[in-house]
């Protein structure tokens, strides 16, 4: 898991759901190679271990938002995104933006519910 670029919680809790600030694919401090498809698995794994950490998984996300540099990689992106969350499709939304931190081609958030009974 990676240390925040900035100053925010990777990860709140807010009752039954957690919610997971944008991710990039960072390993180690630095953006991982493999361009969108690379850096997306890492977020991903990011992603993962976020919710590891609060008793959670990847089946629990209801809502995504993906961030792509370029929209252009849209396919290599559900590749991944599909790779991850296997059968399992929480609701999502896909932003083309013009840059995100540190010069990461993408980045994801995501919401999930997790329920403490």
């Amino acid at each position: 898991m990676s240390t925040p670029v900035g100053p925010y919680s990777p990860l709140v809790r807010a009752g039954d759901w957690l919610v997971v600030s944008g991710q990039v694919g960072v390993a180690g401090g630095q953006l991982v190679g493999g361009g969108t498809r690379g850096q997306l698995a890492q977020a991903l794994e990011n992603l993962a271990g976020l919710l590891d950490g609060a008793g959670a998984t990847m089946a629990d996300v209801v809502k995504t938002t993906v961030f792509l540099r370029h929209l252009s990689d849209y396919a290599a992106m559900n590749e991944v995104y599909v790779a991850a969350f296997g059968e399992h499709r929480p609701a999502r939304s896909t932003v083309g933006v013009a840059e995100l931190p540190l010069g990461a081609l993408v980045e994801i958030e995501a919401w999930a519910y997790r329920s403490r009974r």
